[in-house]
C-alpha cells in the first residue's frame, strides 16, 4: 500500500444535520471507475502542463491560473454530480471544465482565443462556459460565482427539481462578502447548493493563517446552519465519498452543504506570479502527496494497474491533447465584423 501520509478524513463541524458516515465494509470503487478517475486527473495535469509550454511560446496570452496539484477535487466532486446539475467555477477552472466533460478541443481552442472555443474565443482562460453541460463559468472576479450559483439553486428550488448547483471557490473567496451573503441566504431559503471550498492555503500570495483568525473554514461555515465538514483534497476517493454524501443530501431536500477540500497548488498563483511567498521545502512536501501518484500507487498495490495500462493511459491522453492543439491552431478567429455580436441587441424600428 502507499505510504503517503494522509490528512484526517471528513468530519462534521456543526450544522443541523450530521452527514451520514461511511459504513464499515463499504465496497471500494471498482477498478474501471478508479481507472477513469485516474485518466481524468491525468488529462487535467497534462493539459495544464501543455498550457505552460504554449504560454511560454506566446501562443496563449493573458492570465493563466493552473490547477496542477488540485486535480482530485474537481474529479472527485464531479463523480457526485449528474448531467442535469449545474457547476459554477472560478478563474482557475480548466480542471473543473474538463472534469465536467467540456471537450478538450473546445477548452484548448478557447485558450487560443479561437472562434471554436467553448466561449467563442471571447473568454480565454478565465471565462470557460458551456451551457449545454450546465457549466456556468469561469469568473475572473474573486467570489463572483457564488451569488450566481445561489440564483441557479433558487431557480431549481422554485421549479421543484432535484438538481444540485455546485459552486467551486477558493479560500481567498471565503473572505469576501459574497460568500457570507450567499451562505446566509442559501441556509435561510434551504437552497439545493453544494459549496466546495478549494482551500489551497494561499489567497494569491497571502497565507490562510495571515488572513483568517479561525482557519477551520468548515467550522465557520457551519455557523450559518448548514452541514459542513472537511476532506483530504489530495485523495480523490475521499473527495468523491464526501461529495456524494453531500450531493445526495442536498438533492433530497437537505438544504445547502459546505465541503472544505484541503488541497495545494504546485504551481504559482498564475503564470505572472514569481511565487516568493512560500518555501521550496513546503512545495516539495506537498508534492509528496501528489493526488495522481497517490491513486496510482493504491491501484498498483490492489492489482488494478500495471505498467502496460499506465502507458496506454499516458499515450491516449497525450494524443487527445496533441489533437486539441492542432485543431486550435487551425481554427479561425472570430471575424472583426462580429465584434458587437452578443454584446448589443439588434436595433428595432421605431416606425
Amino acid at each position: 500500500m502507499s505510504t503517503t501520509k494522509r490528512a484526517p478524513g471528513p468530519k462534521r463541524a456543526g450544522g443541523r444535520r450530521r452527514p451520514p458516515e461511511p459504513q464499515a465494509g463499504e465496497p471500494r470503487p471498482g477498478r474501471d471507475h478508479r481507472l477513469e478517475m485516474l485518466r481524468q486527473m491525468l488529462l487535467i495535469r497534462r493539459f495544464e502542463e501543455r498550457c505552460v509550454e504554449l504560454y511560454s511560446a506566446a501562443k496563449i496570452r493573458g492570465f493563466v491560473h493552473l490547477y496542477i496539484g488540485e486535480e482530485a477535487v474537481a474529479v472527485g466532486v464531479g463523480q457526485a454530480l449528474r448531467d442535469e446539475d449545474a457547476v459554477v467555477s472560478t478563474y482557475r477552472e480548466h480542471g473543473h471544465a474538463l472534469a465536467r466533460g467540456v471537450p478538450t478541443d473546445a477548452v484548448m481552442a478557447e485558450m487560443f482565443g479561437k472562434a471554436t472555443g467553448c466561449s467563442r474565443g471571447r473568454g480565454g482562460s478565465m471565462h470557460l462556459f458551456d451551457a449545454e453541460r450546465r457549466f456556468y463559468g469561469g469568473n475572473a472576479i474573486v467570489a463572483g460565482g457564488l451569488p450566481l450559483a445561489a440564483g441557479l439553486a433558487l431557480a431549481d428550488r422554485m421549479r421543484g427539481t432535484e438538481r444540485v448547483t455546485c459552486c467551486f471557490f477558493g479560500d481567498g473567496a471565503y473572505a469576501e462578502g459574497e460568500f457570507h451573503e450567499t451562505a446566509n441566504l442559501a441556509a435561510l431559503w434551504q437552497l439545493p447548493l453544494l459549496l466546495v471550498c478549494e482551500n489551497n492555503l494561499y489567497a494569491m500570495g497571502t497565507s490562510l493563517a495571515r488572513e483568517h483568525a479561525q482557519t477551520n473554514l468548515a467550522m465557520r461555515a457551519a455557523s450559518y446552519g448548514m452541514p459542513a465538514w472537511t476532506v483530504d483534497g489530495m485523495d480523490v476517493t475521499a473527495v468523491e465519498a464526501a461529495a456524494r454524501r453531500a450531493a445526495d443530501s442536498v438533492r433530497s431536500g437537505g438544504g445547502p452543504h459546505f465541503l472544505e477540500a484541503r488541497t495545494y497548488r504546485f504551481r504559482a498563483h498564475s503564470m505572472y506570479d514569481p511565487d516568493r511567498y512560500r518555501s521550496k521545502d513546503e512545495i516539495s512536501q506537498w508534492k509528496e502527496r501528489d493526488p495522481l501518484a497517490d491513486l496510482e500507487q493504491r491501484m498498483r498495490a490492489d492489482g488494478g494497474l500495471d505498467d502496460l495500462v499506465r502507458k496506454q493511459l499516458e499515450e491516449d491522453v497525450t494524443a487527445e491533447i496533441d489533437a486539441s492543439v492542432r485543431t486550435a491552431e487551425a481554427a479561425p478567429y472570430e471575424p472583426v465584423a462580429d465584434l458587437l455580436r452578443f454584446v448589443t441587441s439588434t436595433p428595432r424600428s421605431t416606425r
